[in-house]
Protein backbone atom coordinates (compact mmCIF):
# COMPACT_ATOMS: atom_id res chain seq x y z
CA UNK A 1 0.00 0.00 0.00
CA UNK A 2 2.67 2.61 0.42
CA UNK A 3 4.22 1.69 -2.64
CA UNK A 4 0.75 2.36 -4.56
CA UNK A 5 1.01 5.91 -2.85
CA UNK A 6 3.50 6.23 -5.32
CA UNK A 7 1.54 5.56 -8.22
CA UNK A 8 -1.69 7.51 -7.52
CA UNK A 9 -2.49 10.35 -9.93
CA UNK A 10 -4.59 12.10 -7.68
CA UNK A 11 -6.56 12.51 -4.24
CA UNK A 12 -9.09 9.78 -4.39
CA UNK A 13 -6.41 7.23 -5.33
CA UNK A 14 -3.63 8.69 -2.56
CA UNK A 15 -6.11 9.13 0.42
CA UNK A 16 -7.21 5.30 -0.04
CA UNK A 17 -3.74 4.35 -0.53
CA UNK A 18 -3.00 5.88 2.32
CA UNK A 19 -5.87 3.84 4.35
CA UNK A 20 -4.47 0.68 3.62
CA UNK A 21 -0.98 1.61 4.74
CA UNK A 22 -2.65 2.31 8.29
CA UNK A 23 -4.79 -0.71 8.18
CA UNK A 24 -1.46 -2.51 7.89
CA UNK A 25 0.24 -0.69 10.50
CA UNK A 26 -3.01 -0.60 12.73
CA UNK A 27 -2.67 -4.51 12.50
CA UNK A 28 1.07 -5.24 13.74
CA UNK A 29 1.34 -3.78 16.82
CA UNK A 30 -1.28 -4.84 18.97
CA UNK A 31 -0.35 -8.82 17.92
CA UNK A 32 3.27 -7.76 18.68
CA UNK A 33 3.00 -6.17 22.14
CA UNK A 34 1.15 -9.11 23.02
CA UNK A 35 3.40 -11.68 21.84
CA UNK A 36 6.47 -9.87 23.10
CA UNK A 37 5.02 -9.72 26.73
CA UNK A 38 4.62 -13.67 26.60
CA UNK A 39 8.56 -14.11 25.39
CA UNK A 40 9.66 -11.86 28.37
CA UNK A 41 8.87 -11.76 32.04
CA UNK A 42 7.56 -8.74 33.39
CA UNK A 43 10.65 -7.01 34.40
CA UNK A 44 12.43 -7.49 31.22
CA UNK A 45 9.71 -6.18 29.08
CA UNK A 46 10.46 -2.55 28.80
CA UNK A 47 13.75 -3.29 27.86
CA UNK A 48 12.04 -5.07 24.89
CA UNK A 49 9.47 -3.18 23.61
CA UNK A 50 11.84 -0.34 23.68
CA UNK A 51 14.21 -2.32 21.22
CA UNK A 52 10.92 -3.76 19.19
CA UNK A 53 9.80 0.13 19.07
CA UNK A 54 12.99 1.60 18.06
CA UNK A 55 12.74 0.16 14.55
CA UNK A 56 10.14 2.78 14.00
CA UNK A 57 13.39 5.49 14.51
CA UNK A 58 15.17 3.05 12.65
CA UNK A 59 13.12 3.05 9.10
CA UNK A 60 11.84 6.37 9.89
CA UNK A 61 15.58 8.34 9.91
CA UNK A 62 16.13 5.85 7.08
CA UNK A 63 13.08 6.79 4.66
CA UNK A 64 14.22 10.39 5.72
CA UNK A 65 17.42 10.35 4.45
CA UNK A 66 16.62 8.28 1.44
CA UNK A 67 13.69 10.75 0.49
CA UNK A 68 16.01 13.45 0.47
CA UNK A 69 18.61 11.93 -1.65
CA UNK A 70 15.46 11.08 -3.96
CA UNK A 71 14.84 14.27 -4.36
CA UNK A 72 17.55 15.99 -5.05
CA UNK A 73 18.75 13.55 -7.69
CA UNK A 74 15.85 11.91 -9.09
CA UNK A 75 14.20 13.86 -12.06
CA UNK A 76 10.74 12.98 -13.09
CA UNK A 77 10.17 9.80 -14.92
CA UNK A 78 7.48 8.49 -17.46
CA UNK A 79 6.46 4.52 -17.09
CA UNK A 80 4.13 3.18 -19.88
CA UNK A 81 0.19 2.77 -18.69
CA UNK A 82 1.30 4.55 -15.48
CA UNK A 83 1.99 8.30 -16.77
CA UNK A 84 4.75 10.97 -15.17
CA UNK A 85 6.28 9.99 -11.50
CA UNK A 86 7.66 12.53 -9.51
CA UNK A 87 10.23 12.38 -7.29
CA UNK A 88 7.79 12.39 -4.24
CA UNK A 89 6.27 9.42 -5.80
CA UNK A 90 9.33 7.28 -6.58
CA UNK A 91 10.04 7.69 -2.14
CA UNK A 92 6.74 6.24 -1.96
CA UNK A 93 7.55 3.11 -4.26
CA UNK A 94 11.60 2.68 -3.05
CA UNK A 95 9.81 3.07 0.75
CA UNK A 96 7.54 0.38 0.45
CA UNK A 97 8.49 -2.27 -1.68
CA UNK A 98 10.97 -3.81 0.81
CA UNK A 99 8.53 -4.27 2.98
CA UNK A 100 7.83 -7.66 0.66
CA UNK A 101 11.01 -8.78 1.27
CA UNK A 102 10.77 -8.27 4.84
CA UNK A 103 7.22 -10.39 5.57
CA UNK A 104 9.44 -13.50 4.26
CA UNK A 105 11.37 -13.55 7.58
CA UNK A 106 8.79 -12.60 9.78
CA UNK A 107 6.76 -15.85 8.40
CA UNK A 108 9.83 -18.06 10.81
CA UNK A 109 8.37 -16.09 13.61
CA UNK A 110 6.64 -18.68 16.46
CA UNK A 111 3.89 -18.03 18.37
CA UNK A 112 5.27 -18.23 22.27
CA UNK A 113 3.91 -19.81 25.06
CA UNK A 114 1.10 -18.03 26.18
CA UNK A 115 1.09 -16.60 29.98
CA UNK A 116 -1.36 -15.76 32.80
CA UNK A 117 -4.08 -17.30 31.18
CA UNK A 118 -7.13 -17.76 32.63
CA UNK A 119 -8.47 -20.91 32.03
CA UNK A 120 -11.54 -21.32 30.01
CA UNK A 121 -11.22 -17.48 29.58
CA UNK A 122 -12.05 -16.03 25.86
CA UNK A 123 -12.74 -12.79 26.36
CA UNK A 124 -15.09 -10.47 23.81
CA UNK A 125 -14.82 -6.73 23.86
CA UNK A 126 -17.85 -6.49 26.48
CA UNK A 127 -15.61 -7.91 28.82
CA UNK A 128 -12.38 -5.65 27.72
CA UNK A 129 -14.51 -2.94 28.65
CA UNK A 130 -15.92 -3.81 31.89
CA UNK A 131 -11.94 -4.40 32.67
CA UNK A 132 -10.94 -0.94 31.51
CA UNK A 133 -13.91 0.44 33.43
CA UNK A 134 -13.26 -1.46 37.01
CA UNK A 135 -9.57 0.12 36.57
CA UNK A 136 -10.79 3.73 34.41
CA UNK A 137 -8.55 5.21 36.38
CA UNK A 138 -5.09 3.95 35.71
CA UNK A 139 -6.23 3.13 32.22
CA UNK A 140 -7.56 6.50 31.12
CA UNK A 141 -4.68 8.49 32.79
CA UNK A 142 -2.03 6.19 31.58
CA UNK A 143 -3.28 6.04 27.48
CA UNK A 144 -4.35 9.87 27.76
CA UNK A 145 -1.10 11.07 29.54
CA UNK A 146 0.75 9.22 27.05
CA UNK A 147 -1.75 10.48 23.84
CA UNK A 148 -1.06 13.88 24.67
CA UNK A 149 2.76 13.59 25.28
CA UNK A 150 2.92 11.91 21.99
CA UNK A 151 1.19 15.16 20.88
CA UNK A 152 4.10 16.87 21.83
CA UNK A 153 6.07 14.69 19.88
CA UNK A 154 4.15 14.40 16.86
CA UNK A 155 3.64 18.19 16.89
CA UNK A 156 6.99 18.81 16.46
CA UNK A 157 8.67 16.18 14.22
CA UNK A 158 5.97 16.88 11.62
CA UNK A 159 6.79 20.41 10.95
CA UNK A 160 10.94 20.11 11.86
CA UNK A 161 12.11 19.84 8.20
CA UNK A 162 9.39 22.93 7.41
CA UNK A 163 10.91 24.88 10.01
CA UNK A 164 14.43 24.48 9.01
CA UNK A 165 13.17 25.53 5.19
CA UNK A 166 11.10 28.59 6.82
CA UNK A 167 13.64 29.67 8.83
CA UNK A 168 17.34 28.94 7.77
CA UNK A 169 16.11 28.88 3.80
CA UNK A 170 17.51 24.90 3.45
CA UNK A 171 16.17 22.99 1.10
CA UNK A 172 14.48 19.82 1.57
CA UNK A 173 17.80 17.46 0.43
CA UNK A 174 19.30 19.63 2.50
CA UNK A 175 17.12 18.97 6.10
CA UNK A 176 17.28 15.05 5.09
CA UNK A 177 20.34 13.81 6.03
CA UNK A 178 21.00 15.63 9.13
CA UNK A 179 17.26 15.17 9.97
CA UNK A 180 17.26 11.30 9.41
CA UNK A 181 20.55 10.74 11.70
CA UNK A 182 19.27 12.78 14.17
CA UNK A 183 16.60 10.94 14.12
CA UNK A 184 17.77 7.52 14.44
CA UNK A 185 20.48 8.39 17.08
CA UNK A 186 18.33 10.34 18.90
CA UNK A 187 15.01 8.33 18.96
CA UNK A 188 16.85 4.54 19.07
CA UNK A 189 19.33 6.36 21.86
CA UNK A 190 16.42 7.55 24.07
CA UNK A 191 13.93 4.43 23.45
CA UNK A 192 16.11 2.22 24.95
CA UNK A 193 17.81 4.35 27.75
CA UNK A 194 14.31 4.33 29.28
CA UNK A 195 13.90 0.70 28.76
CA UNK A 196 16.90 0.03 30.22
CA UNK A 197 15.90 2.97 33.44
CA UNK A 198 12.29 1.14 33.67
CA UNK A 199 13.79 -2.15 34.16
CA UNK A 200 16.13 -0.90 36.19
CA UNK A 201 13.62 0.53 38.51
CA UNK A 202 11.28 -2.31 38.22
CA UNK A 203 13.97 -4.68 39.60
CA UNK A 204 14.02 -2.62 42.30
CA UNK A 205 10.99 -2.60 43.36
CA UNK A 206 9.43 0.20 42.06
CA UNK A 207 5.91 -0.44 41.00
CA UNK A 208 5.01 3.08 39.01
CA UNK A 209 9.11 2.81 36.95
CA UNK A 210 7.44 2.86 33.49
CA UNK A 211 5.31 5.88 34.58
CA UNK A 212 8.57 7.51 36.24
CA UNK A 213 10.20 7.37 33.01
CA UNK A 214 7.79 9.22 31.16
CA UNK A 215 8.22 12.16 33.59
CA UNK A 216 11.30 12.15 32.76
CA UNK A 217 10.91 11.99 28.99
CA UNK A 218 8.99 15.40 29.44
CA UNK A 219 11.51 16.70 32.28
CA UNK A 220 14.24 16.15 28.87
CA UNK A 221 11.96 16.71 26.19
CA UNK A 222 10.20 19.86 26.96
CA UNK A 223 13.17 22.62 27.96
CA UNK A 224 15.22 20.82 24.94
CA UNK A 225 12.26 21.57 22.01
CA UNK A 226 10.99 24.62 23.18
CA UNK A 227 15.09 26.25 22.92
CA UNK A 228 14.98 24.52 19.76
CA UNK A 229 12.49 26.69 18.31
CA UNK A 230 13.94 29.81 19.13
CA UNK A 231 17.95 28.80 18.11
CA UNK A 232 20.16 31.44 16.14
CA UNK A 233 21.66 28.92 14.33
CA UNK A 234 20.61 25.77 12.13
CA UNK A 235 23.48 23.86 14.20
CA UNK A 236 22.22 24.51 17.48
CA UNK A 237 18.63 24.39 16.27
CA UNK A 238 19.97 21.03 15.30
CA UNK A 239 21.36 19.69 18.72
CA UNK A 240 18.67 21.03 20.57
CA UNK A 241 15.83 18.97 18.05
CA UNK A 242 18.22 15.69 18.90
CA UNK A 243 18.29 16.06 22.51
CA UNK A 244 14.34 17.02 22.11
CA UNK A 245 14.22 13.19 19.56
CA UNK A 246 15.91 11.95 22.50
CA UNK A 247 13.78 13.15 25.41
CA UNK A 248 10.36 12.28 23.18
CA UNK A 249 11.75 8.64 22.79
CA UNK A 250 12.20 7.64 25.88
CA UNK A 251 8.90 6.35 27.39
CA UNK A 252 7.47 3.88 24.73
CA UNK A 253 8.63 0.87 26.06
CA UNK A 254 7.12 1.57 28.96
CA UNK A 255 4.49 3.00 28.09
CA UNK A 256 3.53 0.01 26.60
CA UNK A 257 4.70 -2.55 29.14
CA UNK A 258 2.61 -0.46 31.73
CA UNK A 259 -0.41 -1.60 30.09
CA UNK A 260 0.40 -5.04 29.44
CA UNK A 261 1.27 -5.78 33.32
CA UNK A 262 -2.08 -4.80 34.57
CA UNK A 263 -4.15 -6.49 31.49
CA UNK A 264 -5.05 -10.30 30.82
CA UNK A 265 -3.71 -11.99 28.41
CA UNK A 266 -6.22 -12.32 26.41
CA UNK A 267 -7.00 -8.73 26.24
CA UNK A 268 -3.32 -7.44 25.70
CA UNK A 269 -4.27 -7.15 21.88
CA UNK A 270 -7.58 -5.00 22.44
CA UNK A 271 -6.02 -2.97 24.56
CA UNK A 272 -2.95 -2.18 22.95
CA UNK A 273 -5.79 -1.47 20.16
CA UNK A 274 -7.47 1.15 22.00
CA UNK A 275 -4.12 2.91 23.50
CA UNK A 276 -2.38 3.11 19.55
CA UNK A 277 -6.01 4.03 18.62
CA UNK A 278 -5.86 7.02 20.96
CA UNK A 279 -2.08 8.03 20.36
CA UNK A 280 -3.14 7.80 17.00
CA UNK A 281 -5.77 10.38 17.26
CA UNK A 282 -4.16 12.48 19.72
CA UNK A 283 -0.50 12.38 18.99
CA UNK A 284 -0.79 12.05 15.17
CA UNK A 285 -4.25 13.86 14.31
CA UNK A 286 -3.75 16.66 16.72
CA UNK A 287 -0.67 17.42 16.99
CA UNK A 288 0.39 18.41 13.53
CA UNK A 289 -2.78 20.29 13.27
CA UNK A 290 -2.62 22.39 16.18
CA UNK A 291 0.85 23.73 15.18
CA UNK A 292 -0.11 24.76 11.83
CA UNK A 293 -3.41 26.16 13.18
CA UNK A 294 -1.27 28.09 15.59
CA UNK A 295 0.48 29.24 12.49
CA UNK A 296 -2.46 30.53 10.58
CA UNK A 297 -4.67 31.53 12.73
CA UNK A 298 -3.09 32.43 16.49
CA UNK A 299 0.24 34.10 14.68
CA UNK A 300 -1.06 34.25 11.18
CA UNK A 301 2.89 34.37 10.28
CA UNK A 302 4.18 31.55 7.60
CA UNK A 303 7.43 32.55 9.32
CA UNK A 304 6.37 32.17 12.63
CA UNK A 305 6.13 28.35 12.82
CA UNK A 306 9.11 27.89 16.03
CA UNK A 307 6.62 29.89 17.69
CA UNK A 308 3.80 27.42 17.32
CA UNK A 309 6.39 24.35 17.60
CA UNK A 310 7.29 25.63 21.08
CA UNK A 311 3.76 26.77 22.03
CA UNK A 312 2.28 23.17 21.41
CA UNK A 313 5.39 21.56 23.23
CA UNK A 314 5.34 24.28 25.99
CA UNK A 315 1.06 23.29 26.39
CA UNK A 316 1.30 19.55 26.06
CA UNK A 317 4.34 18.94 28.22
CA UNK A 318 2.85 19.85 31.15
CA UNK A 319 -0.74 18.33 30.56
CA UNK A 320 1.01 14.84 29.73
CA UNK A 321 2.70 15.39 33.78
CA UNK A 322 0.28 16.14 35.34
CA UNK A 323 -1.86 13.35 34.07
CA UNK A 324 0.87 10.98 34.41
CA UNK A 325 1.57 11.76 37.84
CA UNK A 326 -2.14 11.57 38.61
CA UNK A 327 -2.16 8.20 37.17
CA UNK A 328 0.41 6.59 39.61
CA UNK A 329 -1.45 5.73 42.71
CA UNK A 330 -4.69 4.30 40.67
CA UNK A 331 -1.65 2.48 38.19
CA UNK A 332 0.26 1.01 41.85
CA UNK A 333 -3.17 -0.19 42.77
CA UNK A 334 -4.22 -2.17 39.92
CA UNK A 335 -1.05 -3.43 39.21
CA UNK A 336 -0.93 -5.24 42.96
CA UNK A 337 -4.51 -6.13 42.32
CA UNK A 338 -4.37 -7.58 38.93
CA UNK A 339 -0.56 -7.86 37.93
CA UNK A 340 -0.40 -10.95 34.88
Amino acid sequence: MTSLCGFAQNFVQLFVARMGVGVGEAALSPGAYSMISDYFPPHQRPRALSLYTSAAYIGGGIATIAGGALIALMPPIDLPGVGRLQPWQAIFIVVGLPGLLVALPVTTVREPKRTGLKAGAHPNFRDVRAHLAAWRGAYGLLIIGYAVSGLMWNGAIAWIPTYFIRHFGWTASQVSLPYGLITIGGGVGGINLGGWIATRLRQRGRLDANIIVGLIAIAVAMPSGIAAAFAATPDLALALFALFLFGCAIPWGGAVAALQEITPNQMRGQVSAIYLFCLSLVGIGVGPTLVAGFTDHLFADDAALGKSIALTIAIAGPVSALLLLLARRPYCRALRAVAF
